[in-house]
């Protein structure tokens, strides 16, 4: 039966980790999109302020 117990244990763990793998990389997915959209936005105020003057 511990046997049983072990083998369910490793299998949760590992589904955890995988888990969390996901995450990681879903949270850089959305840090790479806003750091981009941020960029975007500076260059466009770089580009309003360089008409203006």
């Amino acid at each position: 039966m511990t046997h049983l117990n072990d083998l369910a244990r490793s299998h949760q763990s590992v589904r955890l980790g995988e888990a969390a793998r996901l995450r990681r990389g879903h949270q850089l997915a959305l840090a790479r999109r806003k750091s981009r959209r941020a960029e975007r936005a500076a260059l466009q105020a770089r580009l309003v302020l360089a008409r203006t003057l």
